[in-house]
């Protein structure tokens, strides 16, 4: 059943570290709202993943903030039944599982300290949220992307739980995976998020944050519609 929208926040953000579960309580909790998802991560992931493919450096800003600008990046609520929760095009070519790859958790995070690129990419967000009914998921969203957001969630998780968390995904999904490897991703992506000299993972002064460790995503789910509901 859908909740009624008019008592509800109108805009939600959540932020949070890579495999918090943001994204996933995300989506279910936009699904219950009938609220419009919106991940913004994937669209840094598609501009790396562009990068990457065009054979640009991603340490070449320039470069890289020139394609952030004039690529084409769509994100649709559906796709094939293979567990994804959206699909994501990046001119109009599916790259839904490709923006998953290692090499783009190893290179996402300096790619989205680019002040053109979070420009580029803040606005499309900004254009997005203002319709409202949203829930927009990211890492600076309560922050910089929607400052004046109705309702702010920041969720962390210890890097030991997000890599298990990754693994397993990985293996579901038939995928080679080294637990050791993912964890040191983890840890080194954290590090540049938190030190992002544009826009710092951290939580909003005004954030709820929730922990989520040990927990499954439905008691994740049932955390984030207490604070809608109370």
């Amino acid at each position: 059943m859908t909740i009624e929208k008019s008592s509800k926040p109108s805009i939600i953000a959540i932020d949070g570290f890579a495999g918090s579960g943001k994204s996933t309580a995300g989506a279910l909790l936009a699904h219950d709202l009938g609220y419009l998802y919106f991940d913004t991560g994937v669209m840094y992931r598609a501009v790396t993943w562009a990068a990457l493919d065009q054979q640009i450096e991603p340490g070449n800003e320039a470069q890289v903030s020139s394609l952030a600008e004039n690529l084409i990046i769509e994100v649709e609520p559906d796709g094939p039944a293979d567990g994804r929760q959206y699909t994501v095009r990046a001119n109009g070519r599916d790259v839904t599982w490709e923006i998953r790859r290692p090499e783009i958790e190893t290179y996402v995070s300096r790619v989205a300290s680019y002040p053109r690129v979070r420009r580029a990419l803040t606005r499309q967000q900004r254009r997005i949220a203002a319709a409202g009914c949203v829930v927009m998921v990211g890492r600076d969203i309560g922050t910089v992307v929607l400052p004046d957001a109705d309702l702010k969630i920041f969720m962390q998780a210890s890097p030991e739980e997000r890599a298990w968390r990754r693994y397993q995904e990985a293996l579901r999904q038939n995928k080679p995976a080294n637990l050791d490897d993912i964890l040191a991703a983890i840890i080194s992506r954290d590090k540049q998020d938190q030190e992002n000299p544009v826009s710092p993972t951290v939580p909003a002064k005004d954030a709820i944050v929730i922990n989520t460790d040990g927990l499954t995503i439905e008691a994740v789910l049932d955390r984030l519609k207490a604070l809608i509901d109370c």
